[in-house]
């Protein structure tokens, strides 16, 4: 992949920058023939210095013989371990290619990639393939710095149909309402990164508190005219668009136009791909879209490097994954 000559007409070079690298099916298969080749690359991205115990950060460390019961050990807290050690692949018995597959689908769908995919290209039960995604998401869970210069804020309601709601609430609610929707609010720096979270509610203080934590302050920010970003004056440059009025653009370049472009992307996602983002992991939704969108300007291979970058001292044991957090599974509401 490295030193190859730049195509512009390449379609693999879109989307993002117009030089960045993509990478086919096949070339993923030339570059990762099997399990040791993956590996090896797994180990190349963690160790580039020399391989470390991930226990207690020792590099005194050796290779055991037929790499058995684990490949290495260390010398020093004499624990054995793999590259798997201290990620969200621990405890996987899907073998490297195969999760290298899956992360490579996960960052080149740019509408995601359904579990039933993945259990389909990769001969697993759907239920190990849903785990394994769910895991891989965790991986967009790393921290964005302040965003600044130019911000864009909006948010989405997220839900189900009207004709999947109970006939009750057909005939108290219209289409549009947003009763028994989750809402995701995002904040979109112009030509930089984007962040994404769900909050109960458009109140004022939650949505002060979302600008607040993401977003420096003197920093321009523009938003709609929802009566929940009046806050923002006293901090922020703040200007706004007039949704409710018909404008979209005012000034030139005071629009949302931005932060609207990755809800389109969501809801393509939402509809298109996955069908149903229920309320209890649409966290891990959300952070999948903001964070692929994060790498959009990235080669194929240097988004799947920052990927694994974002297993590295995380879990997620499958109890946690299904465990109660608070938000209904929607298995049984219309989501």
């Amino acid at each position: 992949m490295e030193g190859r000559a730049v195509n512009e007409k390449d379609p693999r070079n879109a989307p993002g920058r117009s030089d960045r690298q993509g990478m086919s099916i096949i070339e993923f298969f030339q570059l990762f023939p099997n399990d040791r080749a993956a590996e090896q690359w797994f180990e190349g991205r963690r160790w580039p210095n020399g391989l470390c115990c991930p226990d207690c950060g020792s590099c005194n460390t050796v290779e055991t013989k037929n790499r058995k019961p684990q490949p290495y050990r260390c010398r020093d807290c004499r624990r054995h371990f793999n590259v798997r050690t201290g990620t969200v692949m621990q405890g996987s018995r899907v073998g490297y290619q195969k999760w290298l597959l899956a992360m490579y689908l996960m960052v080149t769908g740019i509408r995601g990639t359904a579990a039933m995919k993945v259990h389909r290209e990769l001969k697993v039960s759907y239920k190990t393939a849903w785990y394994l995604m769910q895991r891989i998401r965790e991986g967009f869970f790393g921290g964005v710095d302040p965003l600044e210069g130019t911000v864009e804020v909006d948010e989405v309601f997220i839900g189900g149909k009207q004709e999947n709601r109970h006939v009750k609430d057909q005939e108290r609610y219209s289409a549009t309402d947003a009763y028994g929707k989750k809402v995701v609010v995002a904040a979109v720096e112009r030509g930089g990164k984007v962040v994404g979270e769900v909050i109960e509610n458009t109140d004022a203080n939650t949505l002060t508190r979302f600008v607040e934590g993401n977003v420096q302050h003197a920093s321009r920010v523009i938003t709609d005219d929802h009566g929940g970003y009046t806050d923002l004056m006293e901090n922020y440059r703040h200007r706004s668009v007039k949704h409710s009025a018909g404008e979209y653009v005012k000034d030139v370049d005071v629009h949302t136009n931005t932060v609207e472009s990755l809800w389109s992307t969501l809801k393509r996602g939402y509809v298109g791909t996955y069908y149903k983002m229920s309320p209890k992991h649409l966290h891990r939704y959300v952070n999948e879209f903001t964070g692929r969108k994060n790498q959009r300007d990235m080669d194929t291979t240097e988004q799947l490097a920052e990927l694994f970058d974002g297993f590295i001292g995380r879990r997620l044991k499958y109890d946690d994954l299904i465990a109660y957090n608070g938000r209904p599974s929607g298995a049984r509401s219309g989501w």
